[in-house]
């Protein structure tokens, strides 16, 4: 039988992305955002995708599912907000434990942003893991950077894995390295799709991998790679962070390029099939949003290998090998 997955917090569909590709089929998918959720039906028409606020979502007909997982919004928790943590209205973490308690999955997944390992966040991940061990699982938080899965980009997570106890012995965190690309190696082609004379050039300066893509925020004013800190770095690597492009350069153009929101998807792991809905700046602020879909192919992978491992051994035994 094939592993089922409920997928909260799904945006433009990364995380869930990698859950399918690790071997989960999903129940449903849970998002407020109406352009994250054309996304979802744009790329996915089979998916079930609930376009509702997480508080008001109700799980108890999805109890049996085998993982619950989620990219529980970051901002409470960011170094670029007020890290409020627990006092910020988006901290959906409180709704998402509530749905771990009535759906009572085998496994739960959940990522976040660096900024939740900072030392001023140490009661709230006690509590976090806490309120989720009293109902039966080993609770396990740790760093992974998305450039040791072969994505071209410092993109550091924090992830929240919790198994029940019964099948925790099973679980190890991915440990398999994939050396990932340069941005001039992972983005020439599409740099130049329009014939750019300068691509090959561009290409051999732009030869480390992409700083983490940021510029997500609602209340960021439009499309571009983040703050000054942000914008040098990308300038090292000749790209011009300043804003998103809605084409790749033409055939004479002369300076440092934009990004257009393709190669931000690509710098995010996405397959250059995978379509986002809305103009630009709704398809960045997606981009900029997204769990690379290779970090949790991986970390899915070793999820269900951990929660299957009892049935292989039952079927080992019932031949017996």
């Amino acid at each position: 039988m094939e592993p089922t997955s409920l997928e909260l917090c799904a945006g433009a569909g990364g995380q869930a992305l990698g859950l399918e590709q690790a071997g989960f089929s999903h129940a449903a998918l849970v998002e407020l955002d109406p352009h994250c959720c054309a996304t979802l039906r744009l790329n996915r028409p089979q998916w079930d995708v609930r376009e509702t606020d997480l508080n008001h979502f109700d799980a108890t007909g999805f109890r049996g599912v085998d993982l619950v997982a989620g990219g529980v919004p970051c901002p409470p928790f960011s170094k670029a907000g007020k890290q409020l943590g627990a006092d910020d209205e988006r901290n959906l973490f409180p709704a998402a434990i509530r749905v771990v308690d009535e759906v009572r999955p085998k496994a739960v997944m959940f990522e976040n942003v660096r900024g939740l390992m900072d030392a001023v966040f140490s009661d709230y991940r006690t509590y976090i893991a806490g309120q989720v061990a009293k109902m039966g699982y080993e609770t396990y938080w740790r760093l992974l950077n998305a450039s040791d899965f072969g994505v071209p980009q410092l993109r550091p997570r924090v992830f929240f894995v919790a198994i029940k106890k019964e099948v925790a012995g099973h679980f190890e965190w991915p440990e398999e390295r994939k050396e990932p690309l340069s941005v001039g190696d992972c983005l020439h082609d599409l740099m130049a799709e329009n014939g750019w004379l300068g691509a090959a050039a561009w290409r051999d300066k732009a030869n480390e991998i992409a700083p983490t893509l940021v510029g997500g925020s609602k209340k960021h004013g439009g499309p571009d790679l983040g703050p000054t800190r942000a914008k040098r770095a990308w300038a090292e690597l000749s790209v011009d962070g300043h804003g998103v492009s809605d084409h790749p350069p033409a055939r004479d153009f002369v300076g440092m390029p934009k990004l257009t929101v393709r190669m931000t998807a690509r710098l995010q792991g996405f397959p250059d099939d995978w379509q986002f809905s809305g103009r630009k700046t709704a398809a960045y602020r997606q981009v900029g949003n997204a769990l690379p879909p290779p970090v949790a192919k991986n970390l899915a992978g070793q999820i269900l290998k951990a929660i299957s491992a009892p049935r292989i051994v039952r079927m080992i035994r019932s031949i017996g090998l």
